[in-house]
């Protein structure tokens, strides 16, 4: 741990993170006497860093510092969240802005700051550490999470304060010869997967979190539950991919069997669900349609099961695609909705039918993707060309 503290490239929070990691990894998954109590220190592990890491900054944490301090109100914060239904990605994020603002103000409690260290702290976020204005509104987000439904102690007017200045940026768009382009360079699952993302228009994390019982093959169409707001939606099945998909279903189901013989089988359900249905974790229906391809422990439950694929694989495949289809324009997964939307008012199909199958609940979100259409090229003739 000194030795990656020391290595100028990995900043303090890297450090600080692979040491969490390596903690949890010896004490709770697989315990071994001389990780408790936990041999290495904040200190030992970012000694060395010198001037090679640049600028330091108020608001670098030590998790393990920070969980001793105030277990009891990050205790109350995991309870909160998860009576909420909020994902763990949410649970995550609002921890981190929690220990970072507790350790920017010297590590006081909570409780003993309002709504002026509030301020300050955001200030110092759009001013010092120059993020963006959505990363911005994640951190005050959290923080009145915190002061409102934690500590009952809503936060009030906090006044004018400096925001992270938030850009006007058009989506980047890929045509329909270079959407080939980039799924002719997938294969297996990341093809199919990435063939659904431009097809019905999902997210990523729709994509990989769906289940086998909301695939209506027969309707043509997908049920997106608990999407972003927690909404339910129906989106396109594409016809293109269906063979493909029953395919790989009929391969995942035997592996799912596979499972079930081995003493496993079970997936994720919310806790209100498996207490209604307690058998429901094993039936195939409710098995995700792009499993993991090993076991894992659930990190909240600490139970062995067969979690969804991780979407970091999609992404690197994604990434790998677009550098061998020779695209020059910043292809993400998310790139392949903004398409989807795009082409689809390029076919003529108003845009609210366009906005219900994005899910999007202010049809002002969906009009950027006219701005595309609309931008000057596609209309206007160079005057060079006349």
């Amino acid at each position: 741990m000194t030795d990656l503290g020391q290595q100028a490239q990995v900043q303090a929070w890297q450090a600080d993170q692979a040491q969490e990691a390596l903690r949890v990894l010896y004490q709770e998954c697989i315990p071994r006497p001389w990780a408790r109590p936990w041999p290495f220190s904040a200190q030992a592990v970012n000694s060395g860093r010198g001037l090679a890491h640049g600028k330091s900054f108020r608001d670098e944490v030590s998790s393990s510092e920070v969980d001793t301090r105030h277990q009891a109100v990050l205790s109350r914060l995991r309870t909160e969240i998860r009576a909420r239904h909020y994902s763990l990605r949410t649970e995550q994020a609002y921890e981190h802005w929690i220990r970072r603002f507790v350790t920017f103000h010297s590590l006081k409690s909570p409780q003993e700051l309002g709504p002026e260290a509030v301020k300050e702290y955001l200030e110092f976020l759009a001013e010092e550490r120059q993020i963006a204005a959505s990363t911005q509104n994640q951190a005050l987000n959290a923080l009145v999470f915190l002061y409102e439904q934690v500590l009952g102690e809503p936060l009030g007017t906090i006044g004018d304060f400096t925001r992270a200045k938030r850009p006007r940026r058009l989506p980047v768009v890929l045509t329909r010869e270079e959407v080939k382009r980039l799924l002719d360079e997938l294969s297996g699952t990341s093809r199919l997967m990435a063939g659904l993302l431009y097809g019905s228009g999902m997210r990523l994390m729709e994509c990989v979190r769906l289940r086998v019982k909301d695939v209506d093959f027969a309707q043509n169409q997908i049920m997106v539950r608990d999407g972003k707001g927690q909404k339910d939606r129906v989106t396109i099945l594409p016809q293109t991919f269906q063979g493909p998909l029953r395919e790989h279903l009929t391969r995942v189901k035997e592996q799912h069997v596979t499972d079930l013989t081995e003493g496993f089988g079970r997936v994720y359900l919310w806790p209100a669900l498996k207490r209604k249905y307690p058998n429901a974790g094993r039936e195939w229906t409710w098995q995700y349609v792009f499993p993991s391809s090993r076991l894992s422990i659930d990190p909240r439950q600490r139970k062995v099961r067969r979690h969804h694929l991780h979407e970091n694989a999609l992404q690197k495949a994604v990434k790998q695609a677009t550098f061998k289809a020779g695209l020059t324009k910043p292809v993400s997964c998310h790139v392949l909705r903004h398409s989807f939307a795009t082409h689809l008012l390029e076919a003529g199909y108003d845009i609210r039918t366009v906005q219900e199958l994005l899910g999007h609940a202010d049809v002002a979100t969906t009009i950027i993707y006219t701005h595309v259409l609309n931008r000057p090229g596609l209309a206007v003739k160079s005057p060079v060309d006349a």
